[in-house]
């Protein structure tokens, strides 16, 4: 023999749509908290294009550091000592080493190319000789893509030849 429960009948003063209230607030509890992840993924691709930017600029210290060992004549004669190449907004860096045939100037040129592929236009990039074969390479570029970043952040590498 099989049993039937009874239908609950329709009581005066009970709460219906209850279910439909705790689903409406649930979706606004999830919409927060995608809302929130979104802003979090945005912030870290900022970041990382801003370490991306910083391990750029390590690679082009290194790469004029290179070149300048290739170059020893150009070292002894102080064609790298004292050198600012701005990188034109633009991105063009042809005659941007005051037209010098030499190897030193093929390789600031080539370097400043770099910069502007690498870094970015608007960037910096300065060779200093600390004396004794030694020198130090800063890049400056913008950074205010980064969450706390500054509008110019600098990147000093320091070696000897």
């Amino acid at each position: 023999m099989i049993r039937r429960t009874p239908a609950i009948p329709d009581v005066p003063g009970r709460q219906s749509g209850v279910g439909l209230i705790e689903i409406l607030i649930a979706v606004l509890v999830l919409s927060v908290g995608f809302l929130g992840m979104a802003a979090l993924q945005s912030k870290a691709l900022s970041n990382n294009n801003s370490a991306m930017a910083r391990s750029m600029g390590t690679i082009a210290s290194y790469s004029i550091l290179d070149a300048m060992r290739i170059d020893p004549a150009g070292v002894d004669a102080g064609s790298y000592d004292g050198v600012e190449i701005e990188v034109p907004a633009d991105g063009d860096c042809a005659g941007v080493d005051g037209g010098a045939a030499d190897l030193a100037g093929v390789n600031l040129e080539s370097w400043c190319g770099e910069l502007a592929e690498l870094v970015g236009p608007g960037t910096t990039g300065t060779i200093t000789s600390l004396g004794g074969g030694n020198y130090r390479i800063t890049i400056e570029f913008d950074d205010s893509r980064a969450t706390g970043g500054e509008d110019a952040e600098t990147l000093v590498t320091q070696a000897k030849l």
